[in-house]
């Protein structure tokens, strides 16, 4: 007994270092993207409540076209990972190539498309004159870095397949550095407004998405595998065919994320500008606890690939167990600085105020979404995508109800904040937790 103790203790304390090596630098990368959009919103928020709901609302236009492809990197992440736990690698760095290719495919069409459709999909969220104009200057410019960014998720996908996490850190540090100093160089040195935002942002990303597919060449070398970098129709099929359920998992989530953006202008300017700012701040939390899951799909791709149903099971536990307590800890932070936190970002007194509210009730939700991201990383990378489209589709139809009742009903946006905690993500704990149950 005491052997089979310790045995199941070295276990543990392997797969421990395992996800700590992987979640580490994911943590560091995933947190230095939201950091520099702090700057960014930052940057943007001194030239006016107006022009930082147009942020607000361009951003969420633009987000939810490049958060519809994220299955360019969870998808990759576990169809690499999946190919080198059965033994093949040259097949794992195949499938992400055609990944990369499908990001190039995607992105060209989707940019045009959303450049001529730019005023009405702006104008759907019902802002104010202003805030439409400044969000249309923003989008209009942006709307340009679809294609790298994702590109971007694609080769960031094959890394994380590869176990490597360190790399994408070096091109998120590297790549929002040079996106901050161009920001501030365009839009106060050259006064260009928030145009001068998207003109740094474009130009930052063209950058990273180079360095990112320059790393998967290398890793390919690395790991002794030669193949041709030529799009494959068969393998942009698979690569669809597999990032489905993803994307529709996806559109549902992100369509819950656009009934809180929908909530907030119907509310009102500063409403819709506090919301901007509190889901930077989340986001930014978000991706920290996101660090877990980015492990999760790496390692449970491994091990469903090898076949190893134990260690999988022991892996899902511990980062079910570490996803919880980082989100207390979250928490906790998130309540204690709730306060001081809209200080930096804005002037309005009225945003700074209701900031302060609606970061506590964020703060509650820490600990639930610590789980959610965890859980959600474990099924991406055991395979699980069609499950996650239909868990999707039943968290919509629990939350949208909830919207209108905070929106139409209390008018309040700590209460839609509140529907955001309970109904969103109390939601998506439900059903994430049963299927890995099962």
């Amino acid at each position: 007994m005491p052997d089979n103790v310790s045995v199941t203790s070295q276990v543990g304390q392997t797969q421990g270092r395992r996800i700590l090596q992987l979640a580490i630098p994911a943590f560091l990368a995933l947190i230095a993207e939201p950091l520099f959009l702090l700057a960014d919103s930052a940057i943007v928020g001194h030239l006016g409540t107006p022009a930082l709901a147009g942020l607000g609302i361009a951003g969420a236009v633009l987000a939810t076209v490049v958060s519809m492809c994220i299955f360019l990197a969870y998808g990759t992440t576990a169809s690499v990972a999946q190919l080198m736990g059965a033994g093949r690698p040259t097949d794992a760095l195949r499938q992400g190539i055609d990944g990369i290719w499908l990001a190039v495919l995607i992105g060209a069409v989707s940019t045009p498309l959303v450049l001529v459709w730019a005023r009405p999909l702006v104008l759907i969220f019902g802002a104010d004159t202003d805030v439409v104009d400044e969000a249309l200057s923003y989008l209009h410019v942006a709307g340009l870095g679809i294609l790298p960014l994702l590109v971007m998720l694609a080769a960031t996908g094959v890394l994380r397949g590869l176990q490597d996490t360190k790399t994408p850190l070096y091109v998120a540090v590297v790549g929002n550095i040079l996106n901050v100093i161009l920001n501030v160089v365009f839009v106060y040195g050259l006064d260009l407004g928030i145009a001068g935002s998207a003109i740094g942002s474009v130009i930052a990303q063209v950058f990273s998405a180079v360095w990112l597919v320059w790393a998967v060449v290398v890793a390919g070398r690395r790991q002794g595998v030669l193949t041709s970098w030529r799009p494959s129709r068969a393998g942009l099929r698979s690569a669809a065919h597999a990032g489905t359920p993803l994307l529709l998992r996806t559109l549902s989530l992100r369509a819950c994320l656009l009934l809180m953006t929908f909530g907030a202008a119907y509310l009102g300017t500063v409403e819709v500008a506090t919301t901007q700012l509190a889901m930077t701040i989340w986001t930014f939390l978000a991706f920290a606890l996101d660090a877990i899951a980015i492990a999760a799909q790496a390692i449970i791709g491994e091990y469903v690939g090898a076949r190893d149903v134990l260690a999988r099971q022991q892996a899902t536990w511990m980062m079910v167990r570490w996803g919880l307590g980082f989100g207390v800890i979250t928490g906790l932070g998130l309540a204690a600085l709730s306060p001081f936190l809209g200080i930096p970002f804005t002037p309005d007194p009225e945003v700074r105020s209701a900031l302060t509210g609606v970061l506590l009730v964020a703060a509650i939700g820490q600990p639930i979404a610590g789980v959610v991201f965890v859980l959600d990383g474990v099924l991406i990378g055991a395979g699980e995508g069609r499950y996650l489209a239909v868990a999707g589709l039943v968290v919509l139809l629990v939350f949208a109800p909830f919207v209108w009742l905070a929106v139409v009903g209390a008018q309040s946006l700590i209460w839609l904040w509140v529907a955001f905690v309970v109904a969103f993500m109390g939601s998506r704990s439900v059903v994430l937790l049963r299927r890995v149950w099962q």
